[in-house]
């Protein structure tokens, strides 16, 4: 799904996924935006046999894996800047073109109420835009397997795409026709209502993303089915949690026919919320890792970072909407005659709204990341406190699972400060094996500050 296709629920979207580590076809190639915390067919104590892991006192690579992380980061980093730019000019060459009064056009043709008329424009705006995005996902794939991160064939990757834009055109129609309704209704009033509007929109996108649309891109099977020992230990965590989740919602996710890259995360609200772990991540690491792992994604849980990461979301989003309300009447009557467009509530305005909003959005983006490296972070100290006791030295163990997420996933040991602030939606993964090997309350007698 095309980020640009839900901008107006943007912040929402972009906090969640990035919180939770949620992944459908790969995405952004930036290493620190590919790991949350970042099998088998026959039950065995742990996923895959596994060689005695090496004591772990900092993160690095080997020679030929340090060069290779170092190319990829900076790769990721031009990407950074890049793929906005680039949906930026997309949308400048459908306002040039005056595709959006053409479609509009052929909208209104068909009928004068605005359902319908949406119907007809959504669809034909979306497709021509992402289309002209196919270019970007294409370079993007393409370096994911040229790194040996993916593994996904092109063919496979196409039908993707093809699946992602069904959903997008069918979320995109929905915010479109809310979004022009509140316009028509209340010129002056239109960002704060369809903010208003949204927001159950937004909850119900979420709540079914986990059982409708990742379905679309991979198989889930529930883990007690691919490995009844390890979920075992996972409940036993889960249980020192004080959670009641029960197996039915831990699942196995087969990566492996698409990426070689190591995962896990959380996902939806309420009754679809679930766990998930990739295949890939069970066959490179041992039970105990991955107990550390799924302690991670169970401080999600346990933390409340989804919805502290949507009530942060909403509150961005509806600063954002202003201020596209406050520029658009400008940017319209310096440039919308000459883009066919008649007034902000007419359909053909839809690509200069999203202009600003893109630009807002890249604004703040950094800011979005330094929330999401807070909220892992935490995700990070309280797999720590969880797995304390229940796992002999957790702190060791944390450290090792973080050193074979980053060989497989390539992540740069030594990214500069700028970049990390700019690009990084998690800590970078030398600062979190560091932290798990001095991260010791328990030393004089304490206590952790999540789990005691």
């Amino acid at each position: 799904m095309k980020r640009l296709t839900f901008v107006f629920a943007a912040l929402a979207v972009l906090m969640c996924s990035q919180v939770m580590g949620a992944q459908a076809p790969p995405g952004p190639i930036h290493p620190a935006q590919r790991t949350s915390t970042g099998a088998s067919q026959t039950p065995a104590p742990s996923a895959t046999p596994q060689a005695a892991p090496q004591k772990i006192t900092a993160y690095t690579l080997p020679p030929d894996l340090y060069a290779k992380s170092k190319r990829l980061s900076r790769i990721g980093l031009a990407f950074f800047v890049i793929a906005p730019v680039y949906g930026l000019i997309v949308l400048w060459l459908l306002l040039r073109w005056k595709l959006g009064p053409r479609y509009r056009g052929w909208a209104e043709g068909k009928s004068s109420n605005l359902f319908l008329q949406v119907l007809v424009f959504a669809p034909l705006f979306i497709l021509s835009m992402d289309v002209l995005e196919i270019p970007l996902g294409v370079g993007n794939n393409w370096v994911l397997r040229k790194f040996g991160l993916s593994v996904q064939g092109w063919g496979s990757w196409a039908w993707d795409w093809a699946k992602g834009e069904f959903v997008g055109v069918i979320i995109g129609i929905i915010f479109i026709w809310i979004l022009y309704a509140a316009l028509r209704k209340s010129p002056r009033r239109w960002w704060f209502y369809f903010w208003l509007a949204s927001l159950p929109v937004i909850g119900l996108v979420i709540f079914l993303q986990p059982v409708v649309v990742d379905p679309l891109f991979h198989k889930f099977v529930p883990m007690q089915q691919k490995n009844p020992a390890l979920t075992a230990s996972l409940e036993q965590m889960i249980q020192r949690a004080g959670q009641d989740i029960p197996p039915e919602r831990i699942y196995w996710m087969n990566a492996s026919e698409k990426v070689n890259e190591l995962n896990a995360y959380v996902t939806g609200i309420g009754a679809s919320k679930r766990m998930v772990v990739w295949d890939t991540t069970l066959a490179k690491m041992n039970a105990p890792q991955v107990v550390a792992v799924c302690g991670h994604e169970m401080g999600h849980y346990v933390l409340n970072h989804i919805a502290k990461g949507l009530t942060i979301a909403a509150i961005g989003s509806l600063i954002i909407f202003y201020l596209g309300f406050r520029l658009i009447g400008g940017l319209l009557a310096w440039r919308g005659a000459a883009w066919g467009i008649r007034s902000t509530d007419d359909l053909a305005s839809l690509p200069a709204l999203l202009l600003l909003l893109g630009i807002f959005t890249f604004i703040l983006s950094p800011l979005v990341n330094t929330g999401s490296r807070y909220f892992e972070h935490q995700a990070d100290q309280y797999a720590l406190e969880v797995t304390h006791g229940l796992t002999p030295d957790s702190g060791q163990v944390a450290a090792q699972a973080f050193q074979v997420l980053g060989e497989v996933d390539l992540d740069y040991p030594d990214p500069g400060p700028i970049e990390v602030f700019l690009t990084y939606d998690h800590p970078a993964t030398r600062d979190r094996v560091q932290f798990s090997l001095t991260y010791d309350p328990w030393a004089n007698g304490g206590t952790g500050e999540f789990v005691h």
